[in-house]
């Protein structure tokens, strides 16, 4: 196996540096040697996950269905034996749970679907995260995440697109945008009356009205305190149509005024007196995205060290000799010629530094000394590491004699990725890290043949793939997607692919703008910008300084290998039951089972398979004085709900960025179509919301968090849906899920109905009865958590019952068993085939015209042991290019992707 051939290279390499370096003054605190063997314990005992998805398409529309694999791998990108179930979670643009989806992985891999059902979707950025419960041990930044870009085509009134100029003072803000208002055909609105009104921090800082131009524009200029924050408001506007009716619009300021920033990244970490330094420098804008620009290094007299200029995204570097006791000015000029100057990090007058470049196919490793670090530290034993992935390729180590150290290590030592350079102290500590890219040619060599040059409309298309390391076939697992290129145009330096995220995104934190730029016909001056990105971008898939002290993570969550119901049984006077029996069964799969408790009144029941929304019962009745039982199920966790970090890559303006897709999609979901919209005018019926009770008149005016009943679909009973509230039910009690997951296990407070309730009250709430969620993070004014010792607050907002006769059922369902438990657990998605039609000819007049823009997807893909596999489908009716993307793992992990163009005539 890949992995373990790993390890051996890594002995050899280990064993002839301690060979090479035989003269030592020191004794090491923590031998080289055994920080090599808990690398190795903790890579074994607690490798790393990760998850990534292929989809069919870079964007959709409301009414499609997103086709996706999911790969699951552990290091070295191998197929993963850890996992047999991913989650794939989808949450609109404030950062609410739309969508869960549980998914059973067979062979590491994973296929799935979510349909884009109106009314539940509607126009926006949606960011989608997926993972595995193992992956909850470890950073979420490591989760599988990536924009989903839906836009609406299903009897859309009017087409919008806004730009924005803003400024900034120390006293005010100032924007003027530009709204061009158009028709579903595209045609402008002309002469229409437009409201206007702008919202922020809760407070409505500007309103009013204007009429659009002949070509459908009109222009607002607003202004603003420094005391609110206009990025963080939203500009509504109301357009009154000719029939009277009302189209609304909403647009999101978080771009209406942006300011430069930029960092820099001295190579090796520190800016050294005396020596020579690279300084890596990234430049954005207040909405993330990279700004260019060129400056200049000042000293303190105002002389000129080196000018520079951006080299991609914001990003570059420069180079000179700092000096100690100097400080350092960049005088900055961005591209908007906006002009700043900004501080370099102090100059340290003595330290040990860090470098690396590939020069051909051997990667040179520097340590470099200046005169005053030396002297002090003579004959000091340091070493030196390399790994990727959580593998270490390089150890050595030597003594301090002299400024500089150099080493030549060929390229073909590593595996192609990230490459984690860190100089250690004898105590295991890191003194200077440095991240660098190797670039290998040992990914999978696809090559896509079709058996025929072009094609007409509705023929049938044979397609064959050959996959191969460059010389030897290769078995492997691909999913391949197929779409009409001018339908949907894609910019190919923007896209997620299996070679930007296993290569570059699953090890480094943060944004990254344009991922696959770096893979997308890979040369010279895009691994110089790479290197770049890498002397600027965090990584930190695990601490040195643990390592050193040789702890461990904690394991919160062992690896799924399938579906489990566990829980507890206890007597009324809260004593465990201990060899109690349990009947378990699943009503619509005529599956039941038994189980006992052990000596705690625990019981697990393990390998389950049943559909999401299935019915479970779990019946502990056979027991002595059953009555007095009460059964109760362990809660599931899920991860908090941050914010996007790909949130520089929303869309303001969907409609026309999407323009031509949806265009089409208009046409292919015609018989789609919804009855439009009619508004009727009346009082608007207040929703009950915590404003309504006294004793939570001290929370904010606005949750943090508040989840409509229309998001809590698939569940009976409230307990069970608390997920999409950032929740997390274990050991009988309620937690905010991001207080959870970072160690602080306190409880949430509960009110209901404006009452306080316990945990164990939701158990008998139906949802049907439930009229909204709201999730406070912290209890406000009101004292609440001060005086319950609890922190957060939910409330539950119950609908109004009206007062009707109770039958006798009825009465009884008040009071539920507590020794026989029904209830829905989350359960596996619904698997769907992929539609694939079959054409016996052309098209003649009476057949409707096939619109489709995912042609063709097909997620299992396998080669065989010569590497070969063929697959077949029926071409659409649209003349043109179609393009092809294949991506997938080898069984030994290398990884493979490869676009293919045919053309219909």
């Amino acid at each position: 196996m890949k992995y373990q051939k790993s390890l051996f290279i890594l002995f050899l390499i280990y064993t002839f540096s301690l060979d090479v370096v035989n003269a030592q003054t020191n004794t090491a605190t923590v031998p080289l040697k055994t920080l090599v063997e808990r690398k190795e314990k903790l890579s074994y005992n607690h490798p790393f996950e990760s998850v990534y998805l292929h989809f069919d398409k870079p964007y959709y529309a409301v009414g499609d269905t997103i086709w996706f694999k999911t790969y699951i791998t552990i290091q070295q990108h191998l197929p993963s034996p850890l996992s047999k179930i991913v989650y794939v979670d989808l949450l609109n643009n404030k950062d609410s749970l739309i969508q869960t989806l549980k998914i059973p992985a067979n062979n590491s891999v994973a296929n799935g679907n979510m349909v884009l059902a109106y009314p539940d979707f509607k126009e926006g950025t949606y960011h989608l995260r997926a993972y595995t419960k193992w992956m909850l041990n470890f950073n979420q930044s490591y989760f599988f995440k990536k924009n989903i870009y839906v836009g609406n085509a299903l009897n859309k009134e009017l087409i919008t697109n806004i730009t924005f100029n803003g400024s900034i003072t120390d006293k005010a803000q100032k924007v003027s945008s530009t709204i061009s208002y158009k028709d579903e055909l595209g045609k402008p609105l002309a002469d229409k009356k437009v409201s206007w009104e702008v919202i922020a921090d809760d407070e409505k800082i500007a309103r009013g009205k204007a009429t659009t131009d002949a070509k459908g524009y009109i222009t607002l200029d607003f202004s603003g305190s420094t005391k609110v924050s206009i990025n963080r408001g939203v500009l509504n506007t109301a357009l009154e149509t000719s029939d009277r009716r009302i189209l609304n619009s909403s647009f999101s300021l978080k771009t209406a005024i942006l300011e430069n920033d930029i960092q820099f990244f001295p190579e090796g970490g520190e800016l050294i007196d005396g020596m020579d330094k690279k300084v890596a420098f990234k430049a954005i804008a207040s909405n993330g995205l990279g700004v260019n620009l060129k400056g200049k290094i000042l000293d303190e007299q105002g002389k000129e060290i080196v000018s520079f200029a951006s080299q991609h995204l914001g990003m570059g570097s420069f180079s000179f000799i700092p000096q100690k006791n100097k400080k350092y000015t960049a005088s900055i000029t961005f591209a908007d010629q906006t002009q700043k100057n900004f501080s370099l990090p102090p100059v340290k007058e003595e330290c040990i530094s860090l470098s690396a470049k590939s020069v051909g196919d051997s990667l040179w490793v520097n340590i470099n000394v200046n005169d005053a670090y030396l002297q002090k530290n003579q004959n000091q034993v340091i070493y030196i590491v390399a790994q990727n992935d959580g593998v270490f390729f390089y150890a050595a180590q030597t003594g301090l004699r002299q400024t500089n150290y150099s080493v030549k290590i060929p390229h073909n030592q590593f595996p192609t990725g990230i490459l984690q350079l860190a100089l250690l102290n004898t105590s295991g500590l890191p003194l200077s890290e440095r991240l660098v890219f190797i670039q290998r040619k040992d990914d999978v060599k696809i090559n896509v043949k079709t058996d025929l040059p072009t094609y007409t409309g509705r023929q049938k298309i044979k397609m064959s793939i050959k996959t191969s390391d460059g010389f030897n076939p290769t078995e492997g697992s691909y999913s391949v997607s197929v779409v009409n290129d001018a339908k949907v145009p894609v910019n190919e330096n923007e896209e997620i692919t299996i070679k930007s995220n296993l290569l570059l995104s699953a090890d480094l934190e943060g944004y990254i703008e344009q991922p696959n730029y770096y893979f997308n016909k890979t040369d010279d001056q895009k691994l110089a910008d790479l290197d770049i990105l890498l002397l600027t971008q965090g990584y930190r898939r695990f601490l040195y300084k643990d390592l050193a002290a040789d702890v461990q993570p904690k394991i919160s969550f062992f690896p799924e290998q399938s579906m489990t119901v566990s829980g507890t049984i206890r007597k009324s006077n809260g004593m465990p039951l201990e060899n109690g029996r349990l009947l378990f069964q699943i009503p619509s799969k005529q599956f039941n089972t038994t189980g006992t408790t052990d000596k705690e009144g625990k019981f697990v029941f393990n390998n389950l398979i049943f559909k999401d929304s299935s019915e479970v019962i779990v019946n502990a009745r056979n027991n002595v004085n059953s009555k007095d039982l009460r059964i109760i199920l362990d809660g599931e966790a899920f991860p908090s709900i941050y914010s996007n970090v790909n949130a520089p890559d929303e869309l303001l303006n969907i409609d026309s960025t999407l323009g031509i897709y949806l265009k089409n999609s208009r046409i292919e979901h015609q018989s789609a179509f919804l009855l439009r919209e009619v508004v009727v005018k009346s009082a608007p019926i207040k929703k009950p919301s915590h404003a309504d009770y006294s004793a939570l008149s001290g929370l904010s005016q606005m949750a943090d968090r508040e989840i409509p009943n229309s998001q809590l679909k698939g569940c009976k009973r409230l307990i069970d849906c608390l997920a999409a509230a950032g929740l997390t039910f274990i050991d009988q009690q309620l937690f905010l899920t991001r207080n959870y997951n970072q160690g602080l296990k306190v409880p949430i407070e509960i009110y209901a109905n404006g009452m306080p309730v316990d945990v164990n009250y939701l158990f008998g709430v139906e949802v049907s009865n439930v009229e909204s969620l709201e999730v406070f993070f912290n209890d406000g004014l009101s004292g609440i958590n001060r005086l319950s010792n609890t922190s957060g607050v939910l409330v539950v907002n119950m609908r109004e019952i009206k007062n009707t006769a109770m039958s006798v059922n009825q009465f009884k369902a008040l009071f539920p068993p507590t020794n026989v438990l029904t209830y829905k657990p989350k359960g596996f998605t619904t698997e769907r085939q992929f539609y694939v039609p079959k054409y016996s000819g052309p098209r003649n007049s009476l057949q409707r015209e096939d619109y489709r823009t995912t042609i063709y997807w097909n997620p299992a893909v396998n080669t065989d042991k010569d590497g070969n596999a063929s697959f077949e489908f029926f071409n659409s009716d649209a003349k043109g290019l179609y393009r092809v993307v294949v991506e997938g793992l080898d069984n030994g992990g290398n990884i493979g992707r490869t676009v293919y163009k045919y053309q219909l005539k």
